[in-house]
């Protein structure tokens, strides 16, 4: 019989917390922020209070203080911790900050409380919301329960007493509604199953037991298998990557970091890019095995080998990291029209169109302007097209062996302008882009298509002097947005003359964007009606701008409205086209 590297241990959920609230139970650097939505932590305690099984808990233990650990839920620890968490994190988090009320670090590195709500009568959780909070049938926050100071038979004739108030309950009823809470105190005595690891265990064993526990039921994505080993072989690797990804989403107060408002990307998107540029894979399959030292033609695996291909991820993963590169290219979705997060269609083409920035950058000494307008043609070229959407690892690797292969950087223009050209043709401009355009879908490609051409081609708001360019980019928050999407038909006259659902009436080329003020005059009035009355404060010259720029065709008023969309939407797709043009021109 094979020597096991564990022994089985049994908690109650009581103790799993105070063990936890002292210290002695902590994260190892290899696991992940808190990520459950509050609505899974709440399907958590029902799935306990029924009684089901709720899986089963692998700790590490340590022989001696260990500096690589992350405590969970936030405030100081009185112990070292003898015990890490290799597979539970998310659960244990979830149960540690209910049941002492604390806050807990998520994602965003923002502190914040897990409040789960119950109702006795009903046996029924609640994520607590403003609904749920006026609701005397609950308890608002279960933690009370496990620390209120005068008992639990006390907060039972508590909450029976505040619930009279509001209505009579029945003898029969009071005795439902204490069962019930006396069942939910109990679950301080729900029984955990847990393997420790042994401490003669050492990281590279964990980041193995880690990753084969995680590759089953509930998989991991690659990244996280990426990230794990890298938490083993370079620990300051994984927290620079995780800083940096935490500094694009928060201010920074004027001091120099990542943050900006295009793209906010998570270290799972920054690893794509890394190992894009750094090792020419589009996989990330393909990346955990180079950092594991395999060969990936003959499968060996070596750790001479391995440590090669970190020296290799820790170049490129300075150069992605580099702030002076990261910012400039951050003005290639800007030459490209894209302004803002809201109007990226796919955030794998944009760190893609990075990997390519770098490339051209680092490997062929393109100068920084030719480089910014031919990536931002083809950021344009694959987001109308959808090339990084789907399934979009396989493009990405041979998009990259492609640019690899280019011996000069004349080449290298070359082959983009020639994919480019090959793509974008007569047939896409004037067929494949307007069956496109007929989607009611707000996240179509296509219509981020034609907002970045308007930004583009500097054009104002319907009926407005206000340039779009200013209004699509990031806004001070008020109660109306300064601009909106406005029905040209309005909803309420297309179902006067029998035009209804929402596939017919949100149609692509039934919008378009003005200022809130505008979309109120118009409210539910056919185009007919109030076109011509708001048009009169506007110049000839101007509303030929503006007619070409929104894509009106003429008279278009007076158009039955399946021929007006018909009609509008292959002039959209010659602003689109015309935005285009516009980049090249630069």
């Amino acid at each position: 019989m094979a020597t096991t590297l564990y022994k089985e241990v049994n908690y109650t959920l009581k103790g799993l917390a105070e063990d936890i609230d002292l210290g002695e139970i902590a994260l190892p650097e290899l696991q992940r922020p808190f990520v459950w939505s509050k609505a899974k932590v709440r399907d958590l305690f029902d799935s306990m209070y029924r009684g089901f099984p709720v899986g089963f808990l692998l700790f590490w233990a340590t022989s001696a203080v260990q500096e690589k650990t992350r405590q969970i839920g936030a405030g100081k620890k009185k112990k070292h911790p003898r015990l890490l968490v290799v597979d539970g994190q998310q659960r244990l988090t979830s149960l540690f900050a209910v049941v002492k009320g604390y806050e807990v670090i998520n994602e965003e590195g923002l502190s914040e409380r897990i409040q789960i709500a119950f109702c006795p009568s009903k046996e029924k959780f609640e994520v607590l919301d403003a609904a749920v909070k006026k609701d005397p049938e609950y308890i608002h926050d279960i933690s009370e329960l496990w620390s209120v100071q005068t008992g639990k038979s006390r907060y039972v004739k508590d909450f029976l007493e505040k619930l009279r108030l509001t209505r009579e309950v029945s003898e029969k009823e009071e005795d439902k509604i204490a069962d019930a809470i006396d069942k939910l105190y109990n679950l301080e005595n729900f029984p955990f199953y847990a393997l420790e690891l042994f401490s003669s265990v050492d990281e590279e064993q964990v980041a193995e037991v880690f990753v084969r526990i995680n590759s089953k039921g509930q998989p991991l994505n690659q990244a996280d298998f990426i990230l794990t080993i890298m938490s083993v072989f370079w620990e300051q690797g994984r927290k620079d990557l995780e800083k940096f990804c935490l500094q694009t989403r928060t201010p920074s107060d004027g001091a120099i970091s990542a943050y900006n408002q295009i793209v906010r990307p998570g270290p799972d998107d920054l690893l794509r890019v890394i190992i894009g540029y750094g090792f020419n894979r589009g996989r990330l399959k393909y990346g955990y095995s180079i950092l594991r030292g395999k060969d990936l033609d003959t499968g060996e695996i070596s750790s001479e080998r391995r440590d090669q291909q970190f020296s290799k991820l820790k170049k490129a993963q300075d150069d992605v990291l580099n702030l002076t590169d990261w910012h400039e290219f951050l003005k290639v979705p800007l030459t490209a029209g894209f302004l803002s997060e809201n109007m990226i269609s796919s955030q794998v083409g944009l760190l893609f169109s990075y990997s390519l920035y770098l490339v051209g950058l680092k490997d062929f000494n393109i100068d920084r302007a030719t480089l910014r307008l031919a990536v931002a043609k083809w950021l344009f070229m694959g987001a109308i097209t959808s090339r990084y959407t789907g399934s979009p690892e396989s493009v990405i690797e041979r998009d990259l062996v492609e640019f690899r292969n280019c011996k000069s950087s004349k080449s290298l223009l070359d082959y983009l302008d020639k994919v480019i050209s090959s793509e974008l043709t007569e047939d896409f401009w004037n067929i494949s882009l307007v069956n496109e355009l007929a989607t009611s879908s707000a996240q179509s490609p296509s219509l981020y298509a034609y907002h970045a051409a308007l930004c583009l081609l500097n054009a104002k708001a319907l009926f407005s002097n206000l340039y779009l360019r200013d209004l699509f980019g990031p806004q001070q928050r008020g109660p109306r947005s300064n601009l909106e999407r406005h029905h040209l038909f309005p909803k309420n006259y297309l179902k006067s003359i029998g035009v209804s659902g929402v596939r017919e009436t949100n149609q692509i080329a039934n919008y378009a964007w003005l200022e809130w003020s505008d979309n109120s005059t118009i409210s539910d009035r056919s185009p007919s009606d109030y076109f011509n009355e708001i048009t009169k404060r506007i110049s000839a010259s101007d509303k030929l701008k503006m007619n070409y720029w929104h894509a009106l065709p003429a008279n278009w008023y007076e158009l039955d409205y399946s021929e007006f969309l018909v009609e509008r939407r292959k002039l959209i797709a010659k602003v689109i086209r015309d935005g285009f043009g516009k980049i090249s021109d630069e």
